[in-house]
């Protein structure tokens, strides 16, 4: 079991951290309107990956249960998918943009409201579980759906962690990209090499 969660806990870390526009949405609302309400937006989006968990949980353990072919394309459908989304990477722009400007405050149930539904509407978070978390499971003959909650409570809690800290940091963190422009290119390698990592673990 900590041969699988060992590797899943650092890939998680690193990916949570890299920019994308939850985190950096979280960033924005503490820079905007205080750490409070960066804070309940993070517990917002991580909340969000409970919907996506449950999607990848019971559809993916039924069709383990179903054929070990099948499982086997599922996770070379993972590992092709994210090698794709390292290539997205490896072509996007490396600069970190984002604005504190214009953004209205708005009461603490509402930025929670919104992280949830801006989580839970994204198909591309229920794609990248559904490619991510079926390569880290310990025991694919066992109670499949536990694990993948189990999965799923570890990524929660490090994204609320990360996010959380963000949210408390944003002004600091901020300043630092204004000042270390290269950020974003370290942040991008750093993208391409976990998802190429995670595929090829995957796979072997």
């Amino acid at each position: 079991m900590l041969e699988q969660l060992i590797p899943f806990l650092t890939a998680s870390a690193i990916l949570t951290i890299s920019p994308g526009p939850d985190i950096i949405y979280v960033m924005v609302q503490g820079m905007a309107n205080g750490k409070k309400q960066g804070l309940v937006t993070a517990l917002g989006l991580a909340a969000g990956i409970i919907i996506h968990t449950s999607l990848v949980a019971f559809g993916v353990s039924a069709i383990i249960k179903s054929s070990e072919s099948l499982f086997f394309i599922i996770k070379l459908f993972g590992a092709v998918y994210l090698l794709y989304l390292a290539w997205q990477v490896y072509k996007s722009d490396p600069e970190i943009a984002y604005s504190a400007e214009g953004i209205k405050e708005k009461s603490l149930l509402s930025l929670f409201k919104q992280g949830f539904i801006m989580n839970m509407l994204n198909p591309k978070v229920t794609i990248f579980f559904l490619a991510f978390f079926p390569g880290f499971l310990w025991e694919p003959g066992g109670n499949t759906v536990i694990q993948f909650y189990i999965l799923g409570a570890i990524f929660m809690l490090l994204t609320i962690l990360i996010f959380g800290s963000v949210a408390l940091l944003a002004g600091k963190i901020s300043t630092y990209l204004k000042l270390h422009k290269h950020s974003g290119v370290v942040l991008k390698w750093l993208q391409i090499v976990v998802f190429i990592g995670i595929a090829v673990f995957i796979l072997v």
